[in-house]
């Protein structure tokens, strides 16, 4: 599988230039977007388990399934790292139904049209700064340039469905999932894709519709990291409509 139309939303964030006297003494970007792989699993599960564990008790994933995901389909996930550290993270994998089933806890189904995001979570020390939203946002691009992706689904407590649905995901009902006494309300989103970028996903011969949606992407973490949090929600769905509009017609192949 490629992912040429991908790497607009996975390159690196570099510092903008310094004199040579006044240089980093390293070499690593200030902000860097990048699928995660089996050696960032204990970070991973370190952010995981202080999020999720004093609110619900247990994690999404437990270490062996954070590795066993980032082993089979390590592309449908993605890392935020602030100089070399993970600061916020999604986990996704295949999924062949409509609804989750107890089996979309641990199964890639490498046939499926959906992706279930299994968990996303910010270290403590970067919340209340939108990450979270930017994080979901940028994510939601990158599957838009993969063409078999053509949902993402979810499940959430209830006090995060407002959450989700800031970000443009829909209630789709109750989840029939449960764990222990926790239930969910199972969300999805519809994966509309940039036509162009879906049926040249293959190829190299995009680079303005590439240059496009990296514009849009910087705008919408400078419009984010400059407002309050209460009003960095309704701005991420109200930038994630205007880039819908915006989206380029087919081009001929």
């Amino acid at each position: 599988m490629s992912l040429v139309g991908a790497l607009p939303f996975l390159k690196p964030r570099l510092s903008p230039s310094v004199s040579p006297g006044r240089q980093r003494r390293h070499t690593l970007p200030a902000s860097e977007f990048r699928p995660l792989n089996t050696q960032d699993a204990i970070s991973v599960f370190e952010i995981e388990k202080e999020a999720f564990i004093s609110v619900s008790g247990d994690c999404p994933l437990h270490l062996d399934e954070v590795r066993h995901f980032l082993m089979l389909c390590p592309e449908l996930s993605m890392g935020w790292f602030e100089e070399g550290r993970l600061v916020a993270f999604i986990i996704g994998s295949q999924w062949d139904q409509d609804r989750l089933t107890l089996d979309a806890l641990t199964l890639h189904k490498p046939k499926g049209s959906t992706v279930h995001i299994h968990v996303l979570a910010v270290h403590r020390t970067f919340r209340q700064q939108g990450k979270g939203p930017i994080l979901m946002w940028r994510y939601l691009q990158y599957l838009r340039c993969l063409p078999y992706v053509r949902r993402a689904v979810l499940m959430c407590e209830d006090f995060l469905v407002p959450f989700y649905q800031k970000s443009g995901f829909k209630v789709q009902g109750r989840c029939s999932i449960t764990v222990a006494s926790l239930t969910f309300t199972e969300m999805q989103y519809p994966v509309r894709g940039h036509a162009l970028m879906r049926r040249n996903s293959e190829a190299i011969g995009f680079p303005q519709t590439a240059l496009l949606l990296e514009k849009q992407t910087q705008r919408f973490e400078s419009v984010l990291l400059l407002e309050e949090p209460i009003q960095r929600s309704e701005t991420a769905l109200l930038l994630e409509e205007q880039t819908q509009r915006t989206e380029p017609e087919p081009a001929d192949v």
